[in-house]
């Protein structure tokens, strides 16, 4: 009777023992979850917190070189160059010089026949030989005139010719004065025309007007020219080349710093040698249009390496004071309170400093004021930032300091 009493408790036990596991293993499944969730949040914060902080790359101000170079395309052109066209009209008989060639001044590069022009000189010395008898023709009459205007006088005075007579001498003898004047001025003036067309003779030798190479020949034996013309095609092109003038149109903002003296490389494209030029002179004037100045260097061409017509790029070498910065371009920032660059304290928080901007080399700018050597600036930093913003700084800014810090040692 004892033993089947004692079962129900035994069992019962059991069952308050298995439930007990249960509700315990309940609660530590939910408060095991709840940590999980509040972990997570917390992770989730924290990670949300560390992508708000930008990463950024760092750039440091560096210490202006003495000289910039201003890179601009200018043209090459001949120290001199003579077009020459026809001065007497005819047919091309010889050339002696064609392209390429080195001639003196006054060596003949083509000779033109012009046999209306001989005969016009022939007839224009003729008449003059004509003129110089009329001229010896009215001295014998003027001396005759005044021989008998002076013998006329005499009778008047002693009353043996009348005073009409005495008159009529007078003027006569004037009269003939004057006529041999004119033939003496008809002289000089056909001794000009002689000399007017001995010129021109002259130019049925085409010359060279000075020392130079021929660039250009546009004629060939039998041709037919016209004196006088300035359009259509010249005769010849000579080019002296010994120094030669480059032409450059210059931005307004670099004209302030170019001067005579200033120095230039020119890079010719397919040359690998390179040429040594100096400014000489600007034309003090801006085209409205592109906002340039024309500038005139001149550089030394011995070997003639340096021709005509070629295009070049000109390496300006402008001086600068030792002290100016540069930064580049990417670590300026543009708004409404103007130009700032972002720099980062020590304590990796951004603080916006205006700077005033000097010339633009495009991937660099010069810093005129605002900035230190030892600053630490932002390589492209968003429109978005403002002074106080914490940021990250990545690991190539690092490497980046140090060699920057390394070079401007």
């Amino acid at each position: 009777m004892s033993a089947e009493t004692s079962i129900p408790p035994l069992k019962l036990r059991r069952v308050l023992l298995f439930l007990s596991v249960v509700a315990i293993g309940a609660i530590a499944t939910a408060v095991s979850g709840i940590a999980d969730r509040e972990k997570s949040r917390l992770e989730v914060a924290a990670w949300t917190n560390e992508q708000a902080v930008a990463n950024v790359r760092l750039v440091q101000p560096e210490r202006g070189s003495t000289e910039e170079d201003l890179v601009l395309p200018g043209n090459v052109s001949a120290y001199y160059s003579g077009t020459l066209f026809a001065r007497a009209s005819g047919y091309i008989t010889t050339w002696q010089k064609d392209i390429g060639a080195h001639v003196m001044k006054g060596e003949t590069l083509a000779t033109i026949s012009a046999p209306d022009l001989d005969q016009q000189l022939e007839e224009a010395r003729a008449q003059l030989v004509q003129l110089k008898a009329a001229v010896e023709q009215a001295q014998a009459n003027a001396d005759l005139g005044k021989v008998t205007d002076a013998r006329t006088s005499q009778l008047v005075t002693q009353g043996w010719s009348s005073k009409e007579q005495g008159d009529t001498d007078r003027l006569t003898a004037a009269s003939r004065m004057a006529a041999l004047s004119v033939a003496k001025a008809n002289v000089v003036a056909q001794q000009a025309a002689v000399s007017r067309l001995g010129e021109l003779i002259g130019f049925e030798q085409v010359k060279a007007p000075f020392d130079g190479v021929v660039t250009a020949r546009n004629v060939d034996i039998g041709d037919l020219v016209n004196a006088g013309g300035t359009t259509g095609r010249a005769l010849f092109q000579v080019s002296d080349i010994h120094r030669m003038r480059i032409y450059v149109n210059v931005p307004q903002a670099f004209l302030g710093e170019l001067r005579p003296g200033i120095k230039a490389t020119l890079h010719i494209p397919g040359q690998k040698e390179t040429f040594e030029a100096e400014l000489v002179s600007t034309s003090n004037s801006v085209v409205e249009n592109s906002r340039t100045g024309l500038v005139e260097l001149q550089a030394d061409n011995p070997d003639g390496k340096l021709w005509p017509g070629a295009f070049t790029e000109v390496h300006f070498h402008i001086p600068s004071a030792s002290d100016t910065l540069s930064i580049p371009s990417t670590a300026l920032i543009f708004g409404a309170h103007g130009m700032r660059a972002a720099a980062v304290g020590a304590d990796n928080r951004v603080v916006l400093k205006p700077v005033t901007l000097g010339r633009d080399f495009g991937n660099r700018v010069e810093i005129q004021s605002g900035l230190a050597l030892s600053d630490r600036l932002i390589d492209n930093p968003l429109e978005s930032t403002q002074t106080g913003d914490v940021v990250r700084i990545g690991a190539d800014s690092k490497s980046s300091a140090v060699a920057a810090a390394a070079k401007t040692d």
